[in-house]
């Protein structure tokens, strides 16, 4: 069974937590001895984020009864956990198709990145079980909480050495194997955009390639953006917009995570897992606006930005993961602002060309709660990305239709059965209670999504 901070599987003795919408939520309703009580003395109607708390006389908690108002926000239990104190506590009304929705949200509001901190967080902890489904929840848990460690960790201790690093141990705790092509070695293997892009970087770019299971089963191949930090390069990020770049291998994180979820649960599937690691930083022999790329692909691409970096390494990544033809092909990316503007920092939009799939990822993002819109790849928007001197320039003029353009770069380069692009921001701002910092964007929507596809 594996271990998180927050989720155990049995107890000696837990608190009972009791959940109810406002609709389900009756002044007739039973509870432990006291508790009733006060929720009438406390008017507790079943709104979202009403919390009361019973005690037995000797001064310990004797049941916990928490309001998730309409029911839809599949995270609202985030906001419990992110108050109770260090204790052992049990859903005692949750229906058997809600458990693992709650359990993840109670880990994401119990969730504190404390490697920094003198004196280490202590979360409450909830019971989930010791069967089969209690294992995969906290499997899941543990996932979503690597991943925010590596998007919260600077890129003095995340940069893409520590990537690998990540990655390598995944490949040996799972059986897989991880090849990883490094420096002027890119040049030689033919990733000249990874190597342009990370060459001014104090460490040396790189790609990582994992590969596990069964070659016979269907190939499943993820794609993840690893800029540890984004200077935005020549074209240099002011401040304010440079602030956060630590999470810009915020894509590289949800692919691990999502790789990680696969091999955990033994899915029936041939998995490939991309990771292109750069820092896009500034010195004399930084890539510049105007230069002329080469590309895998074989495509060249003039750069008109250089901060528009994260594609020219996906683009190289994506060509590699072509190259084996696989049945799905996912990237994920914190690749422009132009998606926020557009969705907002909570939904992750998606692009895709495969109609099956997107009604796949749509029935996953409702199954998971996990909210993701599809975007369009409007075709004649590829015209934005017309260069006068190369096949494509790498930032479309005038600002427009940013997070769709994007994504029309990076369908130049694949040619894949079927493929999905996710813009995701990896962030989330202050919440539930909670400090701002590293979140899954769209991971469990995917995840539900591959589940499905190939249990």
């Amino acid at each position: 069974m594996p271990e998180h901070s927050a989720l155990i599987s049995n107890a000696d003795a837990a608190v009972p937590v009791f959940l109810f919408t406002a609709d389900s939520w009756s002044d007739e309703t039973d509870l432990p001895d006291g508790l009733a009580a006060l929720a009438k003395a406390h008017a507790f109607t079943g709104a979202a984020g009403q919390l009361v708390i019973g005690a037995t006389d000797a001064g310990t908690m004797s049941g916990v009864l928490f309001g998730l108002g309409a029911g839809t926000d599949a995270l609202g239990v985030a906001a419990l956990s992110a108050k109770l104190k260090a204790g052992d506590y049990q859903f005692a009304n949750a229906d058997d198709d809600n458990l693992a929705v709650h359990a993840i949200a109670w880990a994401d509001g119990a969730y504190r990145f404390d490697r920094y901190l003198q004196k280490p967080a202590e979360p409450p902890r909830l019971v989930v079980g010791a069967d089969e489904r209690g294992e995969a929840i906290i499997r899941e848990a543990v996932a979503i909480d690597r991943l925010r460690d590596m998007v919260n960790t600077p890129a003095e201790d995340m940069g893409p050495p520590d990537i690998q690093s990540v990655i390598s141990d995944l490949a040996e705790r799972y059986g897989a194997t991880l090849e990883t092509v490094i420096g002027d070695a890119l040049l030689d293997q033919n990733y000249p955009m990874v190597h342009a892009v990370g060459r001014a970087g104090p460490e040396a770019p790189r790609i990582m390639e994992l590969t596990w299971g069964d070659p016979s089963r269907p190939q499943l191949a993820i794609v993840g953006k690893g800029v540890a930090f984004d200077t935005g390069g020549l074209n240099l990020k002011t401040g304010n917009y440079m602030r956060l770049m630590k999470k810009d291998m915020g894509g590289a994180a949800h692919a691990i995570a999502l790789a990680e979820l696969v091999m955990g649960a033994n899915l029936p599937v041939h998995l490939k897992l991309y990771v292109p690691a750069v820092e896009n930083a500034i010195a004399g022999d930084a890539f510049r606006p105007g230069d002329v790329l080469s590309s895998r692909k074989g495509l060249s691409v003039e750069i008109d930005n250089t901060d528009a970096e994260g594609r020219l390494i996906l683009g190289d990544a994506l060509t590699r993961a072509c190259e084996e033809d696989p049945d799905l092909l996912i990237d994920f990316a914190t690749l422009t602002g132009a998606a926020r503007v557009a969705l907002g920092p909570d939904l992750a939009p998606y692009y895709t060309d495969d109609e099956a799939l997107a009604g796949e990822i749509a029935g996953g993002s409702d199954a998971s709660g996990d909210p993701a819109w599809r975007m369009p790849l409007w075709a004649p928007y590829k015209s934005m990305l017309k260069s006068p001197i190369a096949d494509l320039v790498n930032s479309a003029a005038g600002g427009m239709a940013g997070s769709i353009t994007a994504a029309i770069f990076l369908k130049q380069f694949v040619e894949a059965k079927s493929w999905v692009h996710l813009d995701v921001w990896a962030w989330r701002e202050g919440k539930y209670g909670r400090p701002a910092g590293g979140a899954a964007c769209g991971l469990r929507a995917m995840w539900a999504t591959v589940k499905t596809r190939y249990s």
